[in-house]
């Protein structure tokens, strides 16, 4: 929800996720690749009626260079800058130490520094980024922030009638965060809600049909997995952290559990059919850097070869019945947690314990919120659990969570490979696009085979709204994709209210006005959002949060 309250340099197309065009106009590079001078735009202002200027992108980029609570976030887009200075109010340019095989793509949201710079770092951790004495967030974007406090429930946002890309169609956005899909449902068939996302595939086709309600299946650029801990550490001391099982340290052992998962299963009875099967960290969405493991290794369900690898690493069964550690020691009870606002992780978690205990492995199993588990991940007092991500359309991010340097903040298998590490850098200054596809492809050769995460699926999104209230949305990637949470603003910017919706009638690509227009609630020009099981991570790290982590159909922190 960030990108609706603040603006960054470039955006994402609607059709394929390339960088577009936003608070800065225009680019460009010099012949080596290592200057980048942006233009922004002269007609940007604040909310608060303050010129946003180039001192602004300034301000914001030298906080997350300096390692500002931001840096984990965002740290990966300035990787290997130089210097950044802002010659005059609308140039800034970027000095790099090495070309970037990222940029111009610059997600970053910027934000006031006659604001931000009045809060420390250490009070950075705990700024809420909240209204105060009435006076909403300030910001950039189409929408500002009016109420709504950290881990609160609702959220409502007002239009900015001076955003630089002309007002939106609709007054404001009012966000309802819901612990489970039903009441979210419910409150979407009664007109309470316009919009609910992160349901399930029955829940989808029981709106299917409804009047004045559209509901679909969209495709989603991510993936969920089983993760492992596979070495929690102090990052202060490198002294380890946690009671992790000394089986879950073991990349053999982790391995044969690959074989040990029956994905066909997992997507026909915990997605009810919704997805498909998956096996590396880059979704089919993304072609071109995406790995296929070999045919003689592939994912497959095949329970008797898990078995075979794990007797050749040493895990036997032993005289109680259960397999052992290669000392000879019990593996005893392995701690699988799942998030328990998705039915779908407590499912897939569930079925993982059964096939465990069919190669003599003990497990259990237990489900915790989300914010719970996050906790328990950090402190390294687990062994496995059940989570997934999205994949920005370049997969760095996604890559750098992997890196050694990431435990303690993206990192939640506390996985670490020196070779690993060495590949990431080399593709991060790749100039070349095919070198720089094959080293992403090795680097998910290396985790496929280490196996910190066991993907389980390549999941698609539930999402219904009131087509009888709204039209003109499009999906991101376009054709196939979601409706609603996705990179930039689009939909908030162009949706129109029944009233209006004949400025985008017939338009290939939009959704239309159903006949039933205004429903049992009638015509708003408020659009209000049910976030299913969705975790709106609005004001998390001073109100600036990437829309990376998720859950099994559409979770976010």
């Amino acid at each position: 929800m960030w990108s609706l309250m603040y603006d960054s340099l470039t955006g994402y197309a609607m059709e394929d996720m390339q960088p577009t065009p936003a608070l800065a106009s225009e680019w460009e590079t010099s012949e080596d690749g290592l200057t980048w001078t942006f233009t922004i735009r002269d007609d940007a202002t604040w909310s608060d009626g303050e010129p946003l200027t180039a001192q602004d992108v300034l301000y914001t980029y030298e906080r997350i260079r300096d390692g500002g609570p931001e840096r984990a976030t965002w740290g990966v887009y300035l990787k290997g800058v130089e210097s950044v200075t802002a010659p005059d109010d609308t140039t800034v340019v970027l000095q790099l130490e090495e070309p970037s095989a990222l940029l111009p793509l610059l997600p970053i949201p910027i934000v006031p520094e006659h604001v931000w710079s009045d809060v420390s770092d250490d009070d950075m951790r705990s700024y809420g980024n909240e209204p105060t004495g009435g006076e909403p967030v300030v910001g950039s974007g189409p929408f500002r922030l009016v109420e709504g406090t950290a881990g609160g429930s609702t959220y409502r946002l007002e239009v900015n009638p001076d955003y630089w890309g002309g007002a939106p169609h609709i007054d404001e956005v009012v966000v309802r965060v819901f612990k489970s899909e039903d009441p979210a449902i419910q409150a979407l068939v009664t007109g309470e809600v316009d919009f609910v996302e992160g349901i399930n595939a029955l829940q989808v086709q029981s709106l299917e049909g409804r009047d004045g309600i559209s509901a679909q299946m969209g495709d989603s650029p991510g993936f969920d997995e089983i993760a492992f801990n596979t070495g929690s550490i102090d990052t202060d001391t490198g002294e380890p952290l946690g009671d992790p099982n000394p089986a879950v340290l073991d990349p053999a052992f982790r391995w044969a559990l690959n074989f040990a998962i029956d994905r066909d299963q997992i997507i026909e009875t915990a997605y009810q059919g919704a997805g498909q099967a998956g096996d590396t960290i880059i979704p089919p969405a993304y072609a071109g850097f995406r790995w296929e493991p070999p045919e003689e290794d592939a994912a497959t369900y095949d329970p008797e070869r898990a078995a075979q690898l794990l007797d050749e690493a040493g895990y036997t069964v032993g005289d109680d019945g259960f397999r052992t550690l290669p000392n000879g020691d019990p593996i005893g009870k392995l701690r699988l947690y799942a998030r328990s606002d998705s039915q779908t992780s407590v499912d897939v978690i569930e079925l993982f314990s059964e096939w465990l205990a069919d190669l003599d492995i003990d497990s259990e199993v237990r489900a915790f919120e989300s914010s719970k588990l996050t906790d328990i991940i950090y402190e390294g007092t687990f062994d496995a659990f059940e989570w997934g991500w999205y994949v920005e359309p370049d997969p760095s991010s996604m890559l750098s969570y992997m890196t050694c340097d990431e435990r303690g903040n993206w990192s939640d298998s506390w996985y670490c490979n020196e070779e690993y590490d060495t590949l990431f850098e080399q593709q991060r200054i790749e100039q070349d696009d095919a070198a720089r596809e094959e080293q992403v492809q090795q680097m998910q050769e290396i985790l496929y085979y280490d196996a910190p995460y066991l993907v389980t699926a390549y999941s698609t999104v539930g999402e219904a709204w009131r087509s009888d209230r709204f039209a003109c949305l499009r999906q991101q990637p376009d054709p196939g994709g979601v409706y609603l949470i996705q990179y930039g603003v689009h939909n908030y910017v162009n949706m129109r209210p029944a009233a209006e919706a004949d400025e985008c009638a017939g338009e290939e690509g939009t959704t239309q006005l159903s006949q039933e227009a205004g429903g049992e609630g009638g015509v708003s020009t408020a659009f209000l959002v049910g976030g299913g099981v969705v975790l709106v991570g609005l004001l998390a790290v001073g109100g600036v949060v990437a829309m990376r982590r998720r859950g099994t159909v559409g979770d976010r922190e």
